[in-house]
């Protein structure tokens, strides 16, 4: 007998080899997300070593965030078109390259080049598909699963601040960038861990792909005239292309508009603070091993919000509406940073840093968790490419205005403020419009009860059937071959 489920995806395992992606997805992400922070104990020594100001030299960190969002999309279309094992990869080998290129820049502008560009271009290739594959091997567990994923930031943090300081003192930042170029090779084994779920084969694309080419043709030579037919066609094929790889519609939908908004305006006033941390703690007069012990300090109360944020997020009365506990964390991490310049010794910076990574660790163990509530595992891969792209313009000023606020005032107060009253402003923001998309959802699950119990408007087995079909293409690579393995059985069943 045929079985029941022949030609549908299986569900998310929800563990097994999923734990072990976790821990490659903790590795990727946490250097995706730890070494722009880290780099910082080097700005000090390197804006004196070219001569530079505090803005110029904060491009460098700017550069590699703006990068690291800015090619998100790349990075959507390669893991659709290759998976997440050899995507990681090869964003593994060009951190590497990079790192090591910029320990031989004899300029700011090489560096921008190599750290900015190079070696951010390749924590793309490793944020994206780590966030990915986990929607893939979880579901029930999943806020458990990015809680811990996203813990790798703080510990990565945690070591690299101390480690960093360490290199430096023995080795100078020339030194210290061929070593870290080194360490940053291990992301490549981190990918080798990402076991795509089933074989990729690209059959089955092509296959889809013909089917899609050949039902366009035919709308098209009924609909139209004949010497409109190749404009039309040559259109029509080029935006499913682009539709194939990046899901366009995704600006129709309300709940991600409202998500993207809120997360353009957090970015102005988020990394700045974290990047500048360490070069205030120096700047009031305390030493360095003191200043980066302000990171680590951070970095361990983060560690250890991150998984309990997952788990309160997971609970049956948060998840329902995670998008509140999202929008309350981003306004408390704002207030962190409006009351930042009342911490005028070190053991205030001890505090400040402490609730500091509280909230921080809040909002990144929500950040990917709350787009996927909203659009859904399947759109997920194309909400994260149209999101990142959009946020990196913001990334990229945050910082450099910060810089430009510390060099004008000679104060790094207004700096704080800045950021803080940014952070507050998106966290009302989200919080406001996400009560009017509950209060909206509500209402249109209502109508469409109401239409359902209504006959006339009941769809046919026939229609469903489509619809399913149109969706279960949009699930990656990695789920190619049960689809063609349940075509071969429909047809076996019609006899062909």
């Amino acid at each position: 007998p045929v079985p029941a489920e022949a030609g549908r995806a299986p569900g998310p395992p929800d563990g097994g080899w999923g734990w072990v992606v976790v821990f490659g997805a903790f590795l990727s992400i946490g250097f995706a997300y730890a070494f722009p922070k880290g780099l910082a104990i080097f700005f000090k020594e390197i804006q004196d070593f070219f001569g530079t100001s505090y803005s110029e030299i904060a491009w460098v960190s700017s550069i590699m965030l703006a990068t690291t969002y800015g090619a998100g999309p790349i990075s959507s279309i390669l893991v659709n078109r290759y998976g997440s094992r050899p995507v990681v990869m090869f964003g593994g080998l060009l951190c590497g390259v990079g790192m090591i290129s910029a320990a031989f820049c004899t300029s700011i502008l090489q560096l921008y080049i190599c750290v900015g560009f190079i070696t951010g271009f390749g924590l793309a290739l490793n944020l994206q598909p780590s966030v990915i594959i986990i929607g893939k091997y979880f579901l029930k567990r999943r806020p458990i699963a990015n809680g811990l994923a996203m813990a790798g930031s703080p510990v990565m943090l945690c070591t690299l601040a101390p480690l960093n300081q360490f290199l430096f003192d023995n080795f100078g930042w020339r030194g210290s960038f061929l070593i870290l170029g080194a360490i940053l090779l291990n992301c490549c084994v981190a990918g080798a861990l990402f076991r795509p779920i089933g074989a990729s084969t690209a059959q089955a694309k092509t296959q889809v792909t013909e089917e899609v080419k050949d039902a366009l043709k035919g709308k098209i030579t009924e609909d139209g005239p004949m010497e409109n037919k190749t404009e039309e066609e040559g259109g029509n094929d080029c935006f499913e292309k682009v539709n194939q790889y990046l899901d366009l519609s995704l600006f129709k939908h309300r709940g991600f508009l409202i998500y993207l908004i809120g997360n353009v305006l957090m970015f102005l006033g988020f990394f700045a603070p974290i990047i500048f941390l360490a070069p205030y703690a120096k700047h009031t007069g305390i030493d360095e091993y003191s200043a980066a012990f302000l990171l680590s300090i951070l970095a361990i109360v983060d560690m250890v919000a991150r998984p309990a944020t997952g788990i309160i997020a997971n609970s049956r009365w948060v998840r329902p509406r995670i998008q509140y506990f999202f929008s309350f964390a981003i306004a408390f991490n704002g207030a962190c940073h409006l009351l930042c310049p009342l911490a005028s010794s070190y053991t205030g910076l001890i505090v400040y840093s402490s609730f500091f990574g509280l909230a921080f660790g809040m909002v990144c163990a929500m950040l990917f968790e709350t787009l996927m509530d909203l659009v859904g595992a399947a759109r997920f891969t194309s909400a994260v490419g149209l999101v990142t792209i959009a946020e990196c313009c913001t990334i990229l000023m945050g910082p450099p205005i910060g810089g430009i606020l510390i060099d004008t005032f000679g104060d790094y107060k207004y700096m704080f403020i800045k950021c803080g009253a940014v952070m507050v402003l998106a966290g009302t923001f989200l919080f406001i419009m996400n009560y009017y998309n509950y209060r909206m959802l509500a209402k249109e699950e209502k109508e469409r009860k109401k239409k359902e119990e209504d006959p006339k408007s009941v769809r046919t087995e026939k229609e469903g059937k489509k619809n399913w079909n149109k969706d279960s293409t949009q699930h990656g690579p990695e789920l190619e071959p049960l689809r063609e393995k349940g075509e071969g059985v429909k047809k076996e069943m019609n006899g062909t």
